[in-house]
């Protein structure tokens, strides 16, 4: 088998003409540097060079080998270009997963922010809703994934890193006795009867937890699990709803939104990570950019 180190010292001394100035070149003693061809010839089974006056040139073995060790030379640079800009965060890949409340809000501003600063680098945008994402994290299928949380337990080897508190709104039908209210209490509602907007999960027990705080069990009377189709029902007049505020993107015209307070029902937003990924550039710039979106208010 060939050296690919020897064959780049062929290539210095043909490019020199001489073994001395190929060794002044590598820093090499000409010994060395005679030491290094010798042993390329007997691995190529053939003399490589052949002695011009004070110079030497190649044979057409040696010529051979000097073309193949420049491409392997111009491949090897390139690589080390590459692994640079991909260790740099400059390219490479990032597959991310996300929710789908989360998209418009919170996950396109920060790609739009992490493009113009990553431009060299491609995100694989996914969406997982109601799918668990954790599994994709851990077992390295995805970069990033945005989940609702706590999850107890989070798996081992994924770590959770909050970016916002989402805060559930009530949506009540125009007329209806708490529309004139700036912010109701929770307990208010109780009694109604409750359109819901959510998937079984975190985000359901979000609202079913705060409830339970202010002392009732809502009632469901319609099961939407979809917050566009939540707002058309509550308008209908079938009941209230609690959608949180990153899912009130589009409202209907004939619903009234207002804050709940005693308690405020909160649904907290994470990215997971796996917890032994290697540090990379790209992706601490991706949780940078959403760390910026979500305190900017997403």
């Amino acid at each position: 088998m060939l050296d690919v180190r020897r064959m780049q010292v062929l290539r210095a001394v043909v490019g020199r003409g001489s073994v001395t100035g190929a060794a002044a070149d590598l820093g090499y003693t000409p010994s060395a540097v005679s030491q290094q061809i010798a042993a390329l010839e007997r691995e190529a089974g053939a003399e490589l060079l052949e002695r011009v006056g004070r110079g030497v040139r190649p044979t057409p073995a040696g010529l051979l080998l000097t073309e193949y060790a420049d491409v392997i030379g111009r491949q090897v640079a390139e690589a080390e270009t590459a692994l640079a800009d991909l260790l740099s965060g400059r390219t490479g890949r990032l597959a991310v997963r996300y929710f789908a409340t989360a998209g418009a809000a919170l996950v396109a501003p920060a790609i739009a922010r992490f493009r113009s600063e990553h431009p060299g680098v491609e995100v694989d945008l996914k969406l997982t809703d109601p799918e668990d994402p954790l599994p994709d994290v851990k077992e390295g299928r995805a970069d990033l994934a945005l989940v609702v949380g706590p999850r107890d337990p989070v798996p081992d080897g994924v770590r959770l890193v909050h970016l916002l508190d989402d805060p559930y709104r009530v949506v009540l039908p125009r007329g209806h006795r708490l529309a004139g209210r700036r912010t109701p209490a929770l307990a208010d509602l109780a009694g109604e009867p409750f359109v819901g907007s959510e998937w079984p999960g975190p985000c359901l027990a979000a609202q079913v937890d705060a409830c339970a705080a202010a002392g009732f069990t809502p009632g469901f009377v319609v099961q939407s699990e979809d917050y566009v189709t939540a707002q058309g029902f509550v308008a209908a007049g079938l009941g209230v709803s609690l959608i949180p505020r990153l899912g009130l993107g589009g409202r209907h015209p004939d619903v009234v939104v207002r804050k709940v307070r005693d308690p405020e029902p909160m649904r907290a937003i994470y990215a997971a990570v796996r917890e032994s990924a290697p540090e990379r550039p790209a992706l601490r710039g991706l949780l940078d950019a959403l760390s910026a979106v979500a305190r900017e208010g997403a």
